[in-house]
């Protein structure tokens, strides 16, 4: 019975290099005995003295292992697959274990080569390997949740230069989820620490920052000089924005998003595959997907994400396996799985299809806001401070809360009404049109969505509080915590 063996990359060498082995037999065991026919090497490795399968050696067929079913006469059907899975060493060097290459590596200084060691040793890097990675550069637009462990694992695998693009500032709220900065720099900039934090992790690898949103009038000319684009955006507009120009630049773009315990990785490289308007055509409207700010993020999950970016630009710049091309890779943190699905190339796609109708950068704000023809208009806003000023004079003015519960169990604004936003069209009948309505969230994103669900159901008397109840907090009520 025809079966593939998966084989371990510590047992490669034994194998003639290869990951994936045809192996035929009606058992496990018949299959282990063909294999090593055809593979000698693999032997010793497998098996000890007795013939007996080492106990360091783990074997599963289709995802599940043997020991639970009939052992090494386990039956096996047409295509099934058998994954060696071997104990593999790890974590702490033991004293006099190093091992120190010859210094013969041209441009990488003996410092480097110390650096680099394990690098060094391991063939589908070696010396030439660190090299080419020397000569690198990468650009990581954003240096947030997913730009700090992929920013972080780059500069110490040895990227030669590292960008960064990034105008924001250092908040505390950041710093559940963003390892590139600490405590002592919220309120700055975080291109200083970054650059900082970096420098300091490997003084070989040049960091350049770029100190700017990236829009359509400057994309093209911060990404032309970089090899990989890593996309850590956290909004549509600069997540199309930057897939754009990736594609007129004939670049690869390494893409991650995260949300609460889900992430997704993929490449999207020019000529190659296809790219991220194949996969989403167009962004949601506006309000339906909230953010990272507004939903929430288990800290750890962008660490995950952002170390599958830093992964695929390294196999990128060495050339080396095969990068997540045409290939989708969800991860659910609470069930700790992770499934990849199929993506093509769509021939209609308006920047990659057969008959492309981009050829410039875009108005994203238009593509991905009110602009792509829903009939909004503007959303009325209200000032934390004006609004404190209305209420202290007397006004009668109705405060309707659009987070969820346990949001509001964190913090709110006294006198307030909690109707979250997905309850709104439920409700309706609780709202009176002769009132005036100021409807909050957190920062302002959901509660404008709001409006516009209130408004289509014929309301009129509605503000947004503009900032919501951050900014109550920060220019009202300081004592309020803040998330």
């Amino acid at each position: 019975m025809p079966v593939r063996v998966r084989i371990p990359t510590p047992l490669r060498p034994y194998a003639d290099g290869r990951a994936e082995i045809a192996a035929s037999g009606e058992t496990v065991a018949g299959v282990l005995a063909a294999l090593v026919d055809g593979s000698p090497a693999l032997r010793s490795h497998l098996l000890g003295d007795d013939g007996r399968l080492r106990s360091f050696v783990n074997l599963y067929l289709n995802g599940e292992d043997v020991r639970s079913r009939a052992g090494l006469e386990t039956s096996l059907s047409d295509g099934d697959v058998l994954a060696i899975v071997p104990a593999i060493a790890g974590g702490a060097d033991r004293p006099g274990t190093g091992v120190s290459p010859p210094h013969t590596a041209g441009d990488l200084s003996k410092e480097e080569i110390a650096r680099y060691s394990r690098h060094l040793i391991m063939p589908e890097v070696t010396i030439e390997g660190q090299r080419r990675l020397k000569r690198s550069s990468v650009l990581l637009v954003g240096a947030g949740g997913l730009g700090s462990p992929a920013a972080l694992y780059l500069t110490a695998a040895g990227v030669g230069r590292v960008g960064i693009v990034d105008f924001d500032v250092v908040d505390e709220s950041n710093l559940q989820r963003q390892i590139l900065h600490d405590t002592s720099w919220v309120g700055r900039p975080k291109l200083e620490s970054a650059k900082a934090r970096l420098s300091g992790l490997n003084p070989h690898v040049r960091i350049e920052t770029h100190a700017a949103a990236l829009t359509r009038e400057n994309a093209l000319e911060v990404m032309k000089d970089y090899d990989v684009v890593v996309d850590g955006t956290d909004n549509f507009e600069t997540r199309y924005l930057t897939n754009d120009a990736c594609y007129l630049l004939k670049k690869p773009n390494v893409y991650g998003s995260i949300f609460r315990f889900e992430g997704q990785a993929s490449v999207f490289w020019p000529d190659r595959g296809p790219c991220y308007r194949c996969l989403y055509p167009e962004p949601p409207p506006p309000g339906l997907v909230p953010s990272c700010a507004e939903g929430g993020v288990l800290g750890i999950l962008p660490g995950v994400v952002g170390g599958i970016q830093a992964t695929e630009t390294i196999k990128i710049l060495l050339g080396i396996g095969e990068p997540l091309v045409g290939r989708l890779l969800l991860y659910d943190a609470l069930a700790m799985s992770f499934d990849e699905l199929k993506l093509r190339r769509d021939p209609s796609c308006p920047l990659c299809g057969s008959a492309p109708t981009i050829t410039e950068l875009q108005d994203y704000t238009t593509f991905c806001g009110t602009g792509r023809g829903e009939e909004a208009g503007p959303v009325e806003e209200i000032t934390a401070g004006e609004l404190k000023r209305r209420l202290d004079h007397g006004e009668s003015l109705e405060l309707i809360d659009v987070r969820e519960p346990h949001e509001w169990a964190i913090c709110r604004i006294a006198g307030a009404r909690l109707m979250p936003l997905g309850t709104l069209a439920e409700r309706l009948h609780e709202f009176d049109s002769s009132r005036t309505y100021v409807l909050h969230c957190k920062s302002g994103a959901r509660s404008a969505k709001a409006v516009g669900v209130l408004r289509g159901a014929g309301f009129r008397r509605l503000l947004n509080l503009r900032g919501g109840v951050l900014a109550w907090a920060r220019e009202v009520d300081p004592s309020l915590p803040t998330y």
